[in-house]
């Protein structure tokens, strides 16, 4: 008899034992996806590979006129490789944060920013090839694939081939839904112009830094997503291939 009852009491460890861990594991995958909400990154595009980018540096060569003065659109590009820092800086003025309220450098309606910017990399000092996306409330990149993706953008591009020869291509991204749920059908328009925003800001930075730049809007939306590996519900607005601009000898543009 107390051999049935000592099997009785063991079988009844284990089924308390199998619904702990079954709690513990529901716990755990609760907790990384409340994680990868709060950095409003979708968990398929996460990788244990990040970066934690360097400050944004405050560029005092050229003032906000003389800037707005010497914006051009820049097709041609050096074949010189960009630093981390030019890097870092061209992200946070796209997208960073600029106070621990969560406001950004462009604006957005109601402060819901639809927009996700991802950096297709090919030649960076310190920063493999890849396609990375920008945490802004972290200032780093995720990268969410390996290898160099500017080809297949060129290709996504109407095969125009200039754009893989910069050594970046920023791609600016939106999630609809994030302002549809506010502004129902007038957060198209609100998107549009939060991604204009953007845009300028990148203009400007890449001219403070001694860059080029244009924006790129004749591709084929879902070619660009197979190729940036963006997310189901990420829809590409832009491109803007990134570089120091081509002189007439070939060589890098003055900085």
């Amino acid at each position: 008899m107390s051999r049935y009852a000592s099997d009785g009491r063991h079988d009844g460890w284990l089924r308390i034992s199998a619904y702990l861990a079954l709690v513990i594991g529901l716990v755990a995958a609760l907790a990384l996806t409340a994680s990868a909400a709060e950095l409003g990154s979708p968990m398929a595009n996460r990788t244990s590979s990040s970066v934690d980018l360097p400050d944004p540096t405050r560029v005092e060569a050229a003032s906000l006129g003389e800037a707005l003065a010497r914006r051009r659109s820049v097709r041609a590009f050096a074949g010189q490789a960009l630093l981390l820092a030019e890097v870092a800086t061209l992200l946070w003025a796209a997208q960073g944060r600029t106070g621990p309220e969560g406001l950004r450098t462009a604006p957005s309606a109601g402060a819901l920013f639809p927009l996700e910017i991802y950096l297709a990399v090919g030649s960076v000092e310190g920063l493999a090839p890849g396609i990375y996306r920008y945490v802004s409330g972290r200032h780093r990149l995720d990268q969410v694939a390996v290898g160099d993706a500017r080809r297949a953008l060129a290709r996504a591009a109407l095969d125009q081939s200039w754009i893989a020869d910069a050594p970046v291509i920023l791609i600016i991204a939106a999630v609809p839904s994030r302002t549809a749920a506010k502004y129902g059908d007038r957060s198209a328009r609100y998107i549009a112009m939060e991604a204009g925003h953007v845009g300028q800001n990148v203009y400007l930075q890449a001219v403070a830094l001694g860059l080029g730049t244009t924006v790129v809007g004749a591709f084929d939306d879902g070619r660009v997503k197979d190729a940036a590996k963006l997310a189901s519900d990420h829809e590409p607005f832009a491109l803007y291939p990134v570089g120091h601009p081509k002189t007439a000898a070939g060589g890098a543009a003055p900085r």
